[in-house]
């Protein structure tokens, strides 16, 4: 049976951890259910004797988290938003992070077993896996699906919890100037960067929006924030009542030129 495009090693892992059956990533991959299990042995997989069978594996979460707003949940939807992806495939969602201490926190906010997927050539980046039909239903919900990329709103977020969720987009896919001068936030969508902007517009922030083309066509949108003493006074937004849920070196460099560090 030949294997489908794109059905590396690392996808087929990934797709086993995050409790998909046999039987299922068959018909996707391409493979039958022992040359699935050889891809798993050759990388040391452990194997869940009830997921091999047919039923999927259930991991733990709060099926509830995205329900309620909160601080951290606002958080760490920011993050979804930009380091987040729906499977489309199956109902399961992940979180793509290099620093793990954030995995971490992600999976104890979401009450979570602490799942990672593979890593390897094509995928060096540590992700953690949840796997959720009512989660990925929820998200749904606050128009985040697969393949978000280039059509995603900007979510309906209570106003007293924006700040929270600022900062999980920052943390996901911000970049702050190490000299403190500038910081931006890239997306491909439209409709996501005009939302932003207009956060920050209301904040009292100099920002502005560029565009540009991508070498596969597709527009990129960065929704900027500029000057010494502009920086400073959106950390003070974003940072209040953040205990530890923040990327330190972001926050560091943001307020390079604050009279409090």
């Amino acid at each position: 049976m030949p294997r489908k495009p794109g059905m590396t090693d690392e996808v087929i892992i990934n797709m086993y951890k995050s409790g998909m059956a046999f039987k299922d990533m068959m018909p996707l991959i391409g493979l039958s259910d022992r040359q699935i299990r050889n891809v798993l042995y050759k990388h040391g997989v452990q194997m869940n004797r009830e997921q091999s069978s047919g039923q999927p594996r259930k991991h733990k979460v709060n099926e509830n988290f995205f329900k309620v707003w909160t601080h951290d949940m606002a958080w760490v939807l920011g993050l979804f938003v930009t380091d987040g992806t729906v499977n489309k495939h199956i109902h399961s969602i992940s979180f793509a992070q290099k620093d793990e201490r954030i995995l971490k926190l992600i999976a104890n906010y979401m009450e979570a077993d602490y799942i990672l997927g593979a890593t390897g050539p094509t995928c060096k980046t540590p992700t953690l896996i949840i796997n959720s039909k009512e989660i990925k239903k929820d998200l749904e919900k606050l128009g985040i699906t697969a393949n978000k990329s280039l059509t995603l709103p900007f979510p309906d977020v209570p106003e007293e919890l924006l700040p929270a969720f600022v900062r999980g987009v920052i943390d996901g896919d911000g970049w702050v100037q190490k000299t403190g001068y500038v910081m931006n936030i890239t997306t491909g969508s439209k409709l996501f960067s005009e939302g932003l902007l207009s956060i920050f517009q209301r904040w009292g922030l100099r920002s502005e929006i560029t565009s540009t083309i991508s070498t596969a066509g597709r527009p990129i949108y960065r929704v900027w924030v500029k000057g010494k003493s502009h920086l400073p006074k959106l950390a003070m937004i974003i940072y209040n009542n953040a205990n530890d849920n923040f990327i330190s070196y972001k926050k560091e460099n943001m307020t390079t030129h604050s009279d409090q560090r």
